[in-house]
């Protein structure tokens, strides 16, 4: 056997962010080599995995290179084009998840057809034509009330390519943007959830605890898990909803499920079919990090335990700021909380953007959360909260 020849199973990643990054801890353990196709050598994951391949996701000659050899592919983002995914999977390489799942994950047009045709629920909506948007839009508005939200169909995150119109003026600026949209009625929802299911080839699937997400400005910048206060009887649902749409979409890996929370019941969201940001409290706060049930699930391998291991967990965001350097303050945050655990991304500090989290566990919800609210706070800026 070569000295570069792996030892266990080989599962590609398309893409190097910092999902992949976190992956490699868990295929580390779990005696997984992992390859990672990156599209520069900077990347997150690109920085830490010695099995890096550069490549462009949107070449199929790339992608089919870079699955030579692999047992499973699988993705840490949705950019990949459908038809490649089908190509790979026709080749007989073992893609999870699959093109006819990950498709709802990549056009919000077919996500909101495919879940309302079994009874998932989810608000009003309707496709929005270029010639005649405004008048499309305001029609929708006279039925479902304004404002309205206008998605983009396709690559919107964090906020991005999310509208929301309150007069007809509003839709004519956001229809300059000129990519295909929807309309969706607006939800006056009371909080926003996320659960989190992950379902194997075979079929098996589990569901880890509802969280609530905390947005400022269309980013996440909190997780409280469990979600405080919830009924169980709607935390069960919650949880019931996840793993139908996991089944009816034929799902292998994750899936995030973000809902809102209303006073009529729950209403989904979005989809993420990878590990996700609503989960990364998982590593700390789990008996199995999203990352490693991300990799049994799709080596088909019997799935983890999603059990806390605390009471509480809380996970909040690390927004760049201003100041680049922060691991000048390390000091002040591990001297100040020894529980809290750091976890950065290996990314060039921006303001606004994700670099990194830190996860603290304990028994008292407000406790917690003022421990990783300071720590998050400090660490990004140099204040004390």
């Amino acid at each position: 056997m070569s000295a570069n020849s792996p030892i266990g199973p080989v599962v590609g990643m398309v893409g190097a962010g910092q999902l992949a990054r976190m992956t490699q801890q868990s295929a580390i353990a779990l005696g997984v080599e992992l390859r990672v196709l990156a599209n520069t050598p900077d990347e997150s994951a690109a920085r830490v995995i010695v099995d890096t391949r550069l490549g462009d996701y949107r070449e199929l000659a790339d992608l089919r290179e870079f699955a030579s050899g692999c047992h499973a592919i699988t993705f840490d983002h949705e950019h990949v084009p459908t038809e490649h995914i089908r190509a790979l999977a026709a080749d007989g390489f073992a893609v999870h998840p699959g093109a006819d799942a990950l498709v709802h994950a990549q056009d919000k047009a077919v996500m909101r057809e495919r879940l309302t045709s079994f009874g998932a629920p989810c608000p009003a909506w309707a496709r929005v034509s270029d010639i005649s948007g405004v008048e499309e839009v305001s029609a929708f508005a006279a039925e479902h009330g304004w404002p309205v939200v206008l998605k983009a169909i396709r690559g919107g995150y964090d906020g991005r390519g999310v509208w929301v119109c309150r007069t007809p003026s509003e839709v004519a600026e956001a229809l300059k943007s000129g990519v295909p949209l929807m309309v969706e009625a607006f939800v006056p929802f009371e909080r926003e959830l996320a659960v989190l299911v992950a379902r194997s080839p075979h079929g098996q699937g589990v569901s880890y605890p509802v969280v609530e997400t905390v947005q400022q400005d269309g980013i996440c910048v909190e997780v409280l898990a469990p979600a405080p206060g919830l009924d169980p009887e709607e935390a069960a649902e919650a949880q019931r909803v996840a793993l139908q749409i996991a089944h009816e979409l034929g799902v292998t890996g994750l899936l995030a499920v973000e809902m809102f929370q209303t006073s009529g019941g729950l209403v989904v969201n979005e989809l993420a079919m990878r590990p996700h940001n609503s989960g990364h409290w998982t590593i700390d706060g789990s008996r199995t990090s999203q990352f490693e049930q991300h990799l049994r699930a799709v080596l088909d391998l019997p799935l983890g335990s999603p059990s806390m291991s605390a009471p509480v967990v809380v996970m909040a965001n690390l927004l760049g700021g201003d100041d680049p350097d922060l691991f000048k303050r390390y000091e002040h945050v591990m001297a100040h909380d020894p529980g809290i655990k750091l976890h950065f991304y290996g990314k060039e500090v921006r303001p606004g953007r994700k670099i990194g989290h830190v996860t603290a566990v304990g028994d008292d919800l407000d406790t917690v959360r003022a421990r990783a609210r300071h720590a998050a706070v400090y660490l990004t800026t140099g204040e004390y909260t």
